[in-house]
């Protein structure tokens, strides 16, 4: 079992962000980076999968510049064989120029499975998985809560407003994972030590036209302080004009 996962270098959230001085970006100055949650569950499910069939290999694959080596290094800590990076000097807005750069990587690669996380953290756009799959001539199952891979084919289970659907596709596929299906190991020191002598290939990333650009960034305005306008019913009055002529809800 051959399985790639495509991984994103993105800022940890819990962070307050500034735009940078383009109005295009943010500001990285102080910020810190990890692999996008998402992804991190997708690379530890592939982990999990070829430990319990006893075989296969583990490769990761991330666009970005040199930086995002890191983020790679993480991966390959967590237990992943080998690591590629599409080297760009700056990731596009535009995910379709993305897939056709890691289609282009994954063309002769003979995977049995590709994976990617439901949405980056950063963009959440979701659709790079969705794109490269088809690209790549590949069935993909978006979002997968439960995902079992036996006898050539895969089941998925994706949750759906009101219920549950379950899907099957032959491989070789591609899906993308949810939130649930495995939570991300913690890299152990010899992990980590071993990590430094993995291969990591370095190769221009075959970037399509970028047909859709960010023009402008700004964050959103600052939440007005509330307000006690007083307590009980005696307050309901007050309370019912402020949200009909202020905040024009009613």
């Amino acid at each position: 079992m051959k399985i790639a996962v495509c991984i994103k270098r993105v800022p940890e959230m819990d962070v307050k962000f500034r735009i940078a001085a383009s109005g295009t970006a943010v500001d990285e100055t102080g910020l810190k980076f990890d692999m996008s949650d998402f992804d991190g569950y997708a690379v530890e499910f592939a982990l999990q999968l070829t430990e319990r069939l006893g075989a296969g290999e583990v490769v990761v694959i991330s666009l970005g510049p040199d930086a995002v080596q890191e983020t790679l290094r993480k991966a390959l800590s967590m237990g992943a064989a080998r690591a590629v990076q599409l080297k760009v000097d700056s990731i596009p807005a535009d995910g379709f120029a993305i897939a056709q750069a890691l289609a282009a990587e994954l063309k002769d690669g003979g995977y049995d499975l590709v994976l990617f996380g439901k949405h980056a953290a950063d963009s959440a756009s979701g659709a790079v998985g969705l794109m490269t799959a088809e690209l790549s001539g590949l069935p993909m199952v978006h979002a997968c809560t439960k995902l079992t891979i036996e006898d050539g084919k895969g089941t998925a289970r994706r949750e759906v407003e009101g219920g549950a659907e379950i899907v099957s596709f032959p491989l070789p596929a591609a899906a993308s994972i949810d939130e649930g299906i495995a939570r991300p190991r913690y890299p152990s020191l010899k992990g980590i030590m071993a990590a430094k002598k993995k291969p990591m290939d370095v190769k221009p990333a075959q970037l399509g036209a970028a047909r859709l650009a960010i023009t402008k960034m700004e964050l959103p305005p600052e939440r007005q302080a509330g307000r006690i306008i007083g307590e009980g019913a005696a307050a309901v009055p007050e309370l019912v004009r402020l949200l009909r002529e202020e905040a024009k809800v009613l």
